[in-house]
């Protein structure tokens, strides 16, 4: 497993999380949990929806804003997604809001060109943070095994990965595979999805992970 630290890393003014995956996977629930997690701890986020390929996309996260009881920012489908990126960070720094939730749309990991298109989202929100760090996330669904280690290699090539958050873990699925991806990329799994409720993201306890490997 990794040795680096598994809490979210929310630094900056606003902080930056991006998150990325598989179509499926479970971005934006992710996103809606936490930013309803961030709200509840007295953060005051922004969720912004780049996912500009998909209007439904666009509409799903506004909506999971909404239910988080928090802001959003919505690009125009067909907009450029880092453009959007750009212009959310912006928009949290005018409104005064400390934590920006960047939902992207879903790309496997033989789409080299969305993938290219990744790795620019990332260096745009570099520059619209004027060069500060930024949480870089794989989404990964616990029920695909050991194919979520080429996904993880191909996304961490593309954009250099901070954390993994491992969804759906409430299901029969016990995610397994993260230890390969954790032990062959030191990337570490800081976040995971226990059911469908709003409430139910958190932080990945790595011990009782691997406890619970054994109990199976």
């Amino acid at each position: 497993m990794s040795t680096r630290p598994r809490d979210l890393g929310l630094v900056g003014s606003p902080a930056c999380v991006l998150f990325y995956g598989i179509n499926g996977a479970g971005k934006t629930t992710t996103i809606g949990k936490l930013a309803y997690r961030l709200r509840v701890q007295d953060r005051r986020p922004l969720v912004v929806a780049a996912d500009t390929y998909r209007a439904a996309g666009i509409a799903q996260m506004v909506e999971w804003a909404e239910r988080a009881g928090v802001a959003s920012f919505a690009g125009k489908p067909g907009a450029d997604p880092a453009a959007v990126v750009f212009d959310g960070v912006r928009n949290a720094r005018s409104r005064g809001l400390d934590v920006v939730l960047v939902d992207t749309a879903g790309r496997l990991q033989t789409q080299h060109n969305l993938l290219q298109e990744l790795a620019k989202v990332g260096r745009v929100a570099t520059k619209a943070l004027d060069g500060g760090g930024y949480e870089s996330l794989l989404v990964l669904d616990a029920v695909l095994g050991l194919s979520s280690l080429s996904q993880a290699r191909a996304f961490h090539k593309a954009i250099p990965m901070t954390g993994l958050v491992l969804a759906k873990l409430d299901g029969s699925a016990k995610g397994g595979a993260v230890i390969a991806i954790e032990s062959e990329l030191d990337v570490p799994v800081k976040l995971a999805g226990v059911g469908e409720g709003i409430d139910d993201l958190e932080p990945f306890d790595a011990e009782g992970f691997v406890r619970s490997l054994f109990e199976a």
